[in-house]
């Protein structure tokens, strides 16, 4: 099942964009929807609401008055996380139940008003956001809704900003344009990004990335950011620390457009059972590649390293991104082992160390155009440099005083 995290600020089209994907074969959750089940006459939603902010936000027939309720739920901080911490809890676990319900292999689609504000974005393999400037909104709400400008304006101050919504979308889609301009974009989306992704993670694969060196992009490490945070979620307790590594994690640096993030675990059976819960979040295990490749010998002067050329302690698990629009190589290593340390070490040196990093990026370039675009023979090409590297490395790192 590929589970999507849908939201956007109140007006700005979430309904419309949730409607075109059902249309395409999602299954759509709605957050609106469930959030007006949970609180129906009778339920005990409805009745914790009476609770906490008084009789009078219903209606003669005993059902919720909605605008009443907003006029005090909506009117400062501390109100609208008592009406949050009523509903959402409601909502979610219904949400869970009809979830279960649905086939394995579903696209389900998450329509969910407040994603962002309720730190829920790491849940999801992917989280699309549908946005429209604030003044759209604002005319939106109240040409179309009916909406006062004075509630619109609360609403929309009470939500998210831009800049937290962006920091968190994996896919902006921006519908300040016609509904016709919104459903050739969620087509679009649908086409070459969710479907795609949904089909990768049914089959357990990671999605393909030529070996093709790109100029840096600035946005590597909010990208990284978002992935971080998801497979810390995924993992748990059970990952010591997730990092951004490898040449995307090195500001200004020239590298494949792929992401390389390292989960530290205390074993590799620790790592064995990780293999459902990043499936789950969209990482699939690539069968076949569990190892690195051993380096010389350079034992450290820092007594608590042991920079061991054994085999045996440059193994690993392997994992990567079924998502399209975000190749991603997820290295799962052992705290302390030569590898899981060189990968921490690695991407420091490049940083502090400009003359190498030009180094890197020549030697990168000469086994891109041997490759061909062939990730593995990259690979391969750039392994002489690395093993003097390694030695390099460390000795930078007994000069300085590094620490992981």
């Amino acid at each position: 099942m590929l589970r999507i995290g849908l939201t956007g600020g109140i007006g700005a089209g979430k309904s419309a964009l949730s409607a075109t994907f059902a249309k395409c074969g999602a299954v759509i959750v709605d957050g609106d929807v469930i959030a007006r089940e949970v609180v129906q006459p009778g339920t005990e939603g409805l009745a914790a609401l009476v609770e906490a902010f008084g009789d009078d936000i219903l209606l003669p027939d005993g059902s919720l008055d909605r605008p009443a309720l907003a006029a005090k739920a909506f009117r400062d901080d501390e109100a609208r996380q008592k009406l949050n911490g009523i509903v959402h809890p409601l909502v979610g676990k219904r949400r869970a139940e009809i979830i279960e319900s649905v086939p394995a292999d579903s696209v389900v689609v998450e329509d969910i008003p407040l994603l962002v504000e309720s730190g829920m974005a790491p849940l999801f393999p992917l989280v699309v956001i549908v946005y429209a400037d604030v003044e759209v909104r604002l005319r939106r709400l109240v040409d179309q809704r009916g909406m006062p400008e004075s509630d619109a304006r609360a609403r929309i101050a009470a939500q998210a900003t831009d800049e937290q919504r962006r920091a968190v979308a994996d896919v902006w889609v921006d519908n300040s344009g016609s509904p016709d301009d919104l459903v050739r974009r969620a087509h679009d989306v649908w086409d070459n990004r969710i479907l795609p992704f949904a089909h990768n993670l049914s089959r357990h694969q990671a999605a393909l990335a030529a070996a093709r060196l790109v100029p840096p992009d600035p946005t590597w490490p909010d990208q990284a950011l978002r992935i971080v945070n998801r497979l810390k979620t995924a993992c748990g307790h059970r990952a010591i620390r997730v990092d951004h590594i490898g040449s995307t994690a090195v500001p200004g640096l020239p590298a494949k457009d792929v992401v390389d993030v390292q989960i530290t675990v205390e074993s590799l059976a620790v790592a064995d059972e990780l293999v459902e819960p990043l499936l789950a979040a969209g990482y699939p295990r690539i069968e076949g590649i569990g190892a690195d490749v051993a380096k010389p010998q350079a034992r450290s002067r820092v007594e608590e390293y042991d920079h061991s050329d054994d085999p045996s302690l440059w193994r690993k698990r392997f994992h990567g991104s079924a998502d399209p629009g975000r190749p991603t190589n997820v290295h799962i290593r052992v705290d302390g082992w030569p590898n899981q340390q060189f990968a921490l070490l690695f991407k420091d040196w490049m940083t502090a160390e400009p003359e190498v990093a030009a180094e890197y990026v020549n030697v990168k370039r000469a086994a891109a155009e041997r490759a061909g675009g062939d990730t593995a023979s990259y690979v391969e090409a750039k392994e002489p440099w690395f093993a003097d590297a390694y030695r390099r490395a460390w000795a930078w790192a007994d000069a300085t005083g590094w620490k992981p």
